[in-house]
């Protein structure tokens, strides 16, 4: 295929593509017989966009769900009416709820407001469960009396029957954002887990976390398989020893771990195990939501890649004024103070807690709100380098487009220039993954033909 007028790092030109990869870059080139010819029409092509961050299953879930907070639903009322207006007459499935709606909602609260059917809300830390009693009866699992289930997607997924969601709407969709790859980060991944999304993801370049299950697979497989994830909770964090010793074991296994920090306890535990059983290539933070000028010296010091989500000081904006110690709020998704450092960096979405859309993402990278680190934002290029790292590498150097590069590519519906202007309206007009076109909102298609 030959991409024809295309915007390539500010020039117009003409790119083909062969065999998965860019085989040609020039200003004029010309069609071969028979070969399609998309024409870009002046727009900016850039590489095609990765999210480092995302949770598969439950973000095609979630396409069917009720968004039950901030930013879709602000307060009691509005979830009220979101309950009322669900599809369907079965099971409602809620997601993204936070205590600022509506307080430390219950099986009580959603048995006298929500709707007069089955009713399970994950709340939007993505651990705890909150059931209405008719929900109750129907699931054969010990829930407690209040409704509230914490960490018991196992055994839920079990009584619901175990089926995985249909993944092809969220591909669509991703690829419909420009997005080409993504790492799925669910610590519970285990080899039937890779075995699924391997298939059921295509055509994504994809990067799989998991559990321990995952190490020391050798197969064709294996060339998929991403860090050890690792979730310790505030609440109940392990001994320094104890994870040290199970990231020194993920070393042992010539694997990196990638570990949830969203605390400044949880990092700087995490900093510590991870001195002590010696950093490995590949090691990964995600999140850093609180970090200081110490916590950054030392990620730096560690070779550490952070995998960050910049969308959420706007999407949460509300709350985190409102929760955060106001002597947090100045360390809170630091994201121009990592790159400064020489940290690297890498974004996702962490959907379904996050939005989708990378575009969104970029847009609050480059503008953040002014209570939440104004001075924290970076340029439209460094938002964009955050999604164009090599879909296996997080902290390698963004993808470029030329000869011999993967034919990844995005192509948005203006110049770069003007995309920088306002980076959330962005649309994308045509994805490419291994120089197959995936997705294009028309027909700008043609074989060509050198007949007069």
């Amino acid at each position: 295929m030959l991409i024809s007028n295309a915007e390539v790092t500010g020039k117009l030109s003409d790119i083909r593509l062969r065999d998965g990869v860019i085989t040609a870059l020039a200003n004029a080139l010309e069609g071969d017989d028979g070969e399609y010819v998309y024409d870009a029409n002046g727009c900016a092509l850039l590489p095609g966009l990765h999210d480092h961050h995302i949770h598969l299953n439950a973000s095609a879930a979630a396409l069917n769900s009720v968004r039950c907070g901030p930013p879709y639903v602000e307060d009691q009322t509005a979830l009220i009416a979101a309950l009322s207006a669900a599809d369907g007459d079965e099971w409602i499935r809620g997601i993204g709820y936070h205590a600022s709606v509506a307080g430390e909602i219950d099986r009580g609260w959603l048995d006298v407001h929500g709707a007069d059917r089955p009713i399970r809300i994950q709340h939007r830390g993505g651990r705890m469960w909150i059931f209405n009693s008719k929900a109750m009866k129907l699931l054969d699992i010990d829930i407690p009396d209040d409704g509230r289930l914490i960490d018991g997607d196992a055994v839920l997924r079990s009584a619901l029957g175990g089926r995985r969601p249909d993944l092809k709407p969220l591909i669509q969709k991703l690829l419909s954002l420009g997005i080409t790859g993504v790492t799925e980060v669910t610590p519970g991944n285990d080899r039937a887990d890779l075995a699924h999304y391997l298939h059921a993801a295509q055509p994504l370049n994809l990067c799989v976390m998991g559990g321990t299950d995952l190490s020391g697979l050798k197969s064709q497989q294996a060339d998929h398989i991403g860090p050890l994830k690792i979730h310790n909770h505030d609440h109940d964090l392990p001994s320094l020893d104890h994870l040290t010793r199970v990231i020194a074991d993920a070393h042992a296994h010539n694997r990196a771990v990638a570990i949830h920090c969203v605390t400044r306890a949880e990092l700087m535990l995490s900093l510590a195990a991870i001195e002590e059983a010696q950093p490995h290539p590949g090691d990964r933070i995600e999140h850093a939501a609180i970090a200081d000028d110490v916590a950054i010296s030392w990620m730096n010091k560690l070779g550490l890649t952070v995998v960050t989500q910049p969308h959420f000081v706007t999407e949460r904006e509300a709350a985190y004024i409102r929760d955060i110690e106001p002597d947090d709020l100045d360390h809170l998704w630091p994201l121009k103070s990592l790159k400064d450092a020489g940290l690297k960096l890498a974004a996702g979405s962490d959907a379904p807690f996050g939005d989708l859309s990378p575009w969104a993402a970029m847009a609050s990278a480059a503008k953040r709100p002014r209570q939440l680190g104004a001075g924290e934002a970076v340029s439209p290029d460094a938002a964009l380098a955050l999604y164009t790292k090599p879909w296996n590498n997080a902290g390698g150097k963004p993808r470029q487009i030329t000869i011999g590069a993967p034919a990844d590519l995005c192509l948005i519906d203006r110049t770069w220039l003007e995309a920088g202007k306002d980076l959330k309206s962005v649309n994308v007009k045509a994805t490419w993954v291994g120089g197959e076109l995936v997705y294009e909102t028309n027909s700008s298609t043609k074989p060509h033909s050198s007949a007069v």
